[in-house]
């Protein structure tokens, strides 16, 4: 997917920590390739993942490509985070195609 924009407690903490299965995989591509990555998941439609990658920031949302389209859509507070994000770049990411395509031609 390609970047949205410039981006009870129980059950509440449950959702903050439940990441998606590729989620690792991304992290530790997006390391390899120079990325400096720090998970910030903490529920609230904050996305998952903070990447600093020569000079610029990106705030990754992590979503498991595996799933069905119903599974992988955001949720009403991630929209609105995406919504009245003013920041640096705030994209989607499925894959860690995904993800390295968005570090190309950053120079």
């Amino acid at each position: 997917m390609s970047p949205v924009n410039r981006c009870d407690k129980l059950s509440a903490m449950r959702r903050a920590n439940k990441i998606d299965a590729n989620q690792n995989d991304i992290v530790a591509a997006l390391r390899k390739a120079g990325a400096t990555v720090r998970i910030v998941s903490q529920g609230e439609g904050i996305p998952d993942l903070l990447v600093g990658f020569k000079g610029e920031t990106f705030l990754l949302e992590v979503k498991d490509g595996q799933k069905p389209p119903s599974a992988r859509q955001l949720t009403p507070a991630e929209k609105k985070f995406f919504d009245e994000w003013t920041g640096g770049i705030c994209a989607i990411v499925e894959s860690v195609e995904d993800a390295l395509k968005l570090l190309d031609g950053i120079e």
